[in-house]
């Protein structure tokens, strides 16, 4: 057990003899933090708050020593300053006629994809990467009418497209059927796999498959710094999530929400866990219309309760997307650039093990290629393959960290053969 220094025990004297001063304080309160006493860290942290309720230094304090991430700083309101000023761009080149060129692309027809083999039959609809899709503006428990986004919207992965409607999708369509074998309409996935690669999409499709309203949440809408908040916010979640039904309930980054209770040294987050283990529960069928769907990059660090029959007892792999998503994705986000003759097969081929958000980028970066051509040149261009697979051999898929680090995992902690799914891929890619 930790004994405090010196300098603690002459600290803890001077903030006795002025307990107002929150700096003081909260000076004391790093130092324990320093020598690793977290829970006399938070202690002193919460008097702070109950001084100062709004300091924002001690609320950050607090959550460094209950080991989760700073809260983003609130901007304070003031009277805007004027912007700084800017050196003015460097000019065109000379002669450079920009109307003339608008014109020019105006009127310019090119064929936008070429084909290297037979017809492509991919369909427009996009898969999302992860966090790509619009910001919103939404509120704490914000619940999405249901959407017309379906399954049929993803493009390819029809493996995991078949494992849902198995698992998942198709008692729940049939709830007639559900109540003669006596299954309730409710129920839990856990959705696992490197990021970027779709799996807030894949979930917001599962909602308009079902017609169900849609509602996610995230560490950053339960988490709350007083005691017993957090639990309050976790039991509100639920309770709204029970007065849409039906409604997809989509806890994110569900690690965070749902995290081993072994390796938390604050009590107020075990507490969190607990009161989420409860709210799965449901007890007495007040469940019953909530679909509970969870997606995490690590589930190794997924409370082992969490996967317990009843609750996220199901699992779905999210991989990084095959052939046919790839060329869904890439036509998605070439779809309103200036492309031309743009063989859609060639590229596929080369992006393999591409992530969604990867993908995105490298539309991005291939964008930026011909933009920065046009202006050094004077003469507006297309997009062509050449800025595309100049585009491809730069970036590096993101996924393969995820891999190196699940690989173990996979190998040396497969309780139960919960990743047998992810051993199979590993094998076939010859990544073990």
């Amino acid at each position: 057990m930790s004994t405090e220094s010196p300098l603690i025990q002459s600290m803890r004297t001077a903030v006795a003899a002025a307990p107002t001063d929150i700096p003081l304080r909260l000076h004391l309160a790093e130092l324990l933090l320093g020598e690793g006493l977290s829970e006399a860290a938070v202690a002193e942290a919460a008097v702070a708050l109950q001084h100062a309720p709004g300091d924002a230094g001690a609320r950050a304090l607090m959550m460094r020593a209950m080991g989760l991430p700073a809260p983003a700083a609130e901007k304070p309101e003031s009277v805007p300053t004027p912007a700084p000023e800017v050196p003015d761009a460097p000019a065109p080149p000379t002669g450079f006629d920009w109307a003339a060129a608008e014109n020019e692309v105006a009127d310019a027809v090119p064929p936008r994809f070429v084909t290297s083999g037979p017809t492509s039959t991919a369909p427009e609809a996009p898969l999302a990467a992860d966090g790509g899709g619009d910001p919103r503006d939404a509120t704490a428990w914000e619940v999405d009418t249901p959407g017309t986004v379906t399954l049929a919207d993803v493009g390819g992965m029809e493996e995991i497209k078949e494992r849902l409607e198995a698992a998942f999708l198709a008692p729940m369509r049939n709830p007639e059927l559900g109540r003669l074998y006596g299954k309730s309409l409710r129920g839990g996935l856990l959705m696992y796999g490197p990021p970027g690669c779709g799996k807030t999409f894949i979930a917001r499709a599962v909602a308009g498959e079902l017609g169900a309203s849609f509602m996610s949440v995230s560490i950053n809408d339960v988490l709350d710094m007083w005691m017993g908040n957090s639990e309050r916010n976790m039991h509100e979640v639920f309770e709204t999530a029970r007065r849409q039904a039906p409604c997809v309930l989509f806890l994110d980054e569900v690690d965070a929400l749902g995290a081993k209770r072994s390796r938390m040294q604050h009590g107020g987050m075990r507490n969190t866990v607990n009161q989420l283990l409860t709210e799965l529960d449901g007890v007495g069928g007040a469940n019953e219309g909530v679909f509970v769907l969870a997606a995490t990059n690590v589930p190794w660090d997924v409370d082992i309760a969490l996967r317990r029959p009843g609750r996220l007892d199901r699992t779905l792999l999210v991989l990084p997307p095959d052939a046919p998503a790839r060329e869904a994705i890439l036509r998605y986000h070439l779809r309103d650039r200036p492309i031309e003759s743009v063989d859609l097969g060639k590229l596929v081929k080369v992006t393999e093990d591409l992530s969604g958000a990867d993908l995105a980028h490298l539309c991005e970066s291939a964008s930026e290629r011909a933009l920065l051509d046009s202006t050094r040149t004077g003469v507006v261009r297309m997009i062509n393959m050449k800025d595309l697979l100049g585009a491809a051999k730069e970036v590096r898929p993101s996924t393969d960290p995820w891999f190196a680090s699940a690989r173990n995992v996979a190998m040396f902690a497969n309780e139960g053969g919960m990743y047998d799914e992810l051993l199979a891929y590993l094998k076939r890619k010859r990544k073990l």
